[in-house]
């Protein structure tokens, strides 16, 4: 019997065309019977580096009596020109966040996953204390268990106030080890109370590590501090109106008017 939490992490390939590009990880969300893709932003876009790619693959599994069966799922970034992806903006900057909305359609009639959905949000951010234990699911620089196409956990704990947003923007700091590859992970923490068939609380969204400019590298070791933004900023990027809220052709945020807030206080 596998774990549901597993089954809700997928691999993230990109791609332009077909060159292979990075690997990344994502997650389901489901809301009003619409069907999300959740990775970082950067995955599907970041200028500095120069990374435009144009399509990604997911992997899904598609039986769920022998997880070696899988297919990649291709899902174009561009439709008429325009960024397919939602993605926002507060009022300190863009958020590391993307949703893509996944043609049901398009998957196979078999397909076997899991899905979190605005029930695993938090309820209330004084429940979640600095401290706490967390997992982090997800695929660091592209390793997983390759026959039956699952992720891997690494243990984090809350490293600042949750519900504050740290330095004043969306996010929160965990304290863990992390790799590239799990941008886009899942930040959960366990909730006996919830979902039975999905016991867990989906705190944030990883993004990147978090590191000290000045720091000596023969002398200092890694902080080993991340940034995990706020997924309540899912309810903006999945809400029926967000149709609208999509970057234009060259990445910038057609959010930035909305002025979308996420993350506490």
């Amino acid at each position: 019997m596998i774990e549901p939490l597993l089954l809700t992490t997928a691999r993230v390939s990109t791609f332009d065309n077909d060159r292979a590009l990075t690997g990344a990880s994502g997650f389901l969300f489901e809301r009003d019977a619409h069907l999300f893709l959740v990775t970082s932003r950067h995955v599907v876009i970041d200028k500095p580096s120069k990374h435009f790619p144009n399509r990604i693959e997911i992997e899904l599994h598609t039986d769920a009596d022998n997880l070696t069966r899988s297919t990649a799922l291709s899902v174009l970034l561009y439709r008429d020109g325009k960024s397919v992806w939602r993605q926002g903006c507060d009022a300190a900057g863009e958020i590391d966040v993307a949703v893509i909305e996944l043609d049901r359609s398009a998957l196979p009639e078999s397909v076997v996953l899991r899905c979190f959905t605005p029930e695993h949000l938090p309820s209330s951010l004084e429940a979640v204390e600095v401290g706490s234990s967390l997992l982090i699911v997800g695929f660091p620089l592209g390793f997983h268990d390759t026959l039956h196409h699952l992720p891997v956990v690494r243990q984090a704990v809350i490293a600042s106030s949750f519900g504050m947003r740290f330095q004043g923007q969306g996010y929160f700091l965990t304290d863990g080890r992390t790799h590239r590859g799990t941008s886009g992970a899942p930040v959960v923490m366990r909730n006996t109370d919830g979902d039975a068939e999905l016991p867990w609380t989906l705190l944030g969204v990883h993004s990147m590590r978090i590191d000290m400019r000045g720091r000596d590298l023969q002398l200092d070791e890694s902080l080993g501090l991340n940034c995990a933004w706020y997924a309540d900023i899912l309810l903006t990027l999945t809400a029926p109106e967000a149709q609208d809220l999509l970057p234009d052709d060259e990445g910038a945020s057609a959010a930035a008017d909305a002025n979308l807030a996420t993350g506490g206080t």
